[in-house]
């Protein structure tokens, strides 16, 4: 049978030539990824291009735009929501100037970098406006009596602390970028190598153990050969997952994941480019090929809320039907003419209903799961970074490739992002069935990285040798986002932190402003004043260490709760659950959840095992409510 890609053989002496044999021999050592794995891979290659050319369709290629000069780190600066340092914005630079108050050291080399380069270009195309130094811009933000980037800082961890928090401050709640709250040095912080400290910012991580032994003991492409099964030790004030924030919450935390996933290549000395694509003319109805915010737009209409295409859905479900225990399940192709005519027939019927799912069968329907991949006009993992996934598998170590993932993650736009995490959800549930399928995690990644990482336009043309290479490189970075998608999925603590000190550097920018408003209007001074001195009762209600939650949707719907150092967000839940009443719709407990509402954060879902007592110290101001997710 020639689909059965274990008796496929490809020139093994080939492989064995390439002077890059060392770099394939590193990569593979990371879980043993065996020759009969790398001949999934390529199999894989040859169903893919068997099923373009029975298609007779030539697509048009994704072109990657050739960008002028400063244009990339324009378009960086924009994403990272500094594009009012230059250009003809420059006069309105407030909000950048509150970003840049709460960047770690790293970050801000990272932006300065990018700010010199747009400056330089600028002057070199003499545009006619203001053109700030990029020395200016740093002071700008920094107390006058500080340095503005002190490269003998030994943590600039605590640099960052000392500018977002002042001594004055000794009032509000004390977050900072990676110290817990304590003046350890990072570099004592208790983890073990196998936690993912999500407190100290990664490039911090980084450029703190660049010089020391264990750095040089990592170099080269995750250099450390036994894989590592990474946690994350548990904080007390929740863990954040994708999701669990205000949309404006998470907008911020985007344009700071940006500049820490650039800071961190920066400290590694990797290059970090964001590509554009150029603009190609895309389908605006139908089922493959099709753009995912098309279709969510055309599901929507049909599904209300829906957030995965309702095709991709069905496609899993159907392949799920039949069990997983199929042996070659992913990898052993459908029958290409059949494919083909399922492809049509579904364009066709879907949308209507019509189609008759009953005649699709396992193998069929895993191709047609592919194929959708691999059709949608820019990749699953975007035109922007489908390099810089790519590129994770040359950072020195395990744990910084697994950082870089985690930020990537969160840059991915919602839909890739959501779809992404359903089908890696899928093929974990493949995965757990190995014993019958022979469908190991390596096998499973060596299928699933050429559809997700061998794109038009990208890759297709490269010599055999980078393509071995790059066999083995893609499939240790998909079997990473496999293994380690529930880490993948959470939002570190330092971005939750530094979003917390931009809303309430935000929040004390807003207060004077309306102080100088009251100053002019003396009516509405007063007026404002008296609504003030009427709120002051009300919060004096609650007496100290305790909060109120309301819970507008259950029988109970407010309660003063009493913080202990145990008590949970699973408890504050479970307490108001008990309180029954035959009036109000019964919801279960894993229908309802703690949100922490205003003060320093938009809104965060809480998870069940955050310290209440320390997530109120962090956020005094917030309100408490149980509701619906």
């Amino acid at each position: 049978n020639s689909r059965r890609s274990g008796q496929y053989t490809m020139n093994h002496d080939n492989s064995k030539k390439t002077p890059d044999g060392a770099s394939v021999d590193r990569s593979g050592s990371q879980d043993s990824l065996d020759e009969l794995s790398l001949d999934d891979y390529f199999k894989e290659i040859e169903n893919i291009h068997e099923t373009r050319r029975n298609n007779h369709e030539e697509r048009e290629a994704l072109v990657v735009k050739e960008p002028d000069e400063g244009e990339l780190e324009e378009e960086w600066l924009k994403e990272a929501g500094l594009s009012n340092l230059f250009g003809e914005s420059t006069g309105d630079s407030q909000e950048s100037m509150v970003v840049l108050s709460t960047l770690t050291r790293t970050q801000k080399a990272a932006v300065e970098k990018r700010v010199e380069t747009v400056t330089q270009t600028l002057r070199k195309k003499n545009k006619h406006h203001q053109i700030p130094d990029v020395r200016d811009i740093f002071r700008l933000q920094s107390d006058p009596k500080e340095k503005v980037c002190d490269e003998n800082e030994p943590s600039a961890v605590r640099t960052t602390e000392n500018r977002s928090g002042t001594q004055d401050e000794t009032k509000g709640p004390k977050f900072s970028v990676g110290t817990n709250e304590q003046k350890t040095p990072p570099q004592d912080m208790p983890f073990s190598e196998t936690d993912l400290n999500l407190e100290i910012p990664f490039a911090e991580q980084a450029a703190n153990t660049k010089d020391s032994s264990v750095g040089k003991m990592c170099k080269g492409g995750g250099g450390d050969t036994l894989p590592l099964n990474f946690r994350l030790p548990k904080d007390k004030t929740g863990t954040t997952k994708i999701g669990d924030l205000a949309p404006q919450d998470m907008k911020k935390v985007c344009s700071l994941a940006l500049i820490e996933l650039t800071a961190l290549y920066d400290v590694l000395g990797t290059e970090f480019k964001q590509q554009k694509a150029a603009k190609i003319k895309t389908k605006d109805s139908g089922l493959f090929g099709v753009p995912l915010s098309v279709l969510l737009e055309q599901d929507q209409k049909k599904v209300p809320g829906t957030k995965i295409p309702l095709i991709f859905q069905k496609l899993i479900s159907q392949i799920e039907e039949a069990t997983l225990e199929t042996e070659g399940l992913l990898r052993i192709p459908g029958v290409a003419t059949r494919v083909k005519t399922l492809c049509q027939e579904l364009e066709a019927k879907f949308y209507e209903g019509t189609f008759n799912w009953e005649n699709v069968k396992q193998h069929d329907a895993a191709s047609l799961l592919k194929f959708f991949i691999r059709e949608l006009p820019q990749p699953l993992l975007t035109v922007e970074y489908l390099k810089a996934f790519q590129d994770v598998q040359n950072l020195p170590t395990k744990k910084q490739q697994l950082q870089a993932l985690n930020l990537l993650v969160i840059l991915l736009p919602e839909a890739n992002r959501d779809t992404l995490k359903v089908l890696l959800e899928f093929l974990q549930r493949v995965i757990d069935h190995r014993d019958k399928n022979k469908m190991t995690l390596n096998n499973v990644a060596m299928v699933m990285a050429p559809n997700l990482f061998t794109f038009h336009g990208f890759g297709s043309k490269t010599i055999e040798q980078s393509e071995f290479v790059m066999a083995a490189g893609t499939a240790n970075v998909m079997r990473f986002m496999i293994q380690h998608q529930k880490l993948l999925w959470t939002i570190p603590k330092f971005l939750v932190n530094q979003v917390r000190k931009q809303n309430a550097e935000s929040q004390k920018k807003e207060k004077k402003d309306k102080a100088m408003k009251k100053l002019l209007k003396k009516m509405a001074y007063d007026r404002e004043k008296h609504e003030k001195q009427d709120k002051v009762p009300n919060d004096a209600d609650v007496p100290q260490g305790v909060i109120r939650v309301q819970a507008p949707h259950l029988s109970k719907v407010s309660m003063a709760i009493q913080l202990t150092e145990e008590l949970k967000a699973s408890d504050i839940v479970a307490r108001f659950l008990s309180q029954k009443s035959g009036n109000v719709q019964t919801l279960k407990k894993e229908e309802v959840f703690l949100y922490e509402i205003g003060g320093n954060i938009g809104e965060r879902c809480l998870d069940d095992d955050t310290y209440m007592k320390d997530l109120y110290q962090l956020n005094p101001n917030a309100e408490w409510v149980i509701k619906p997710k």
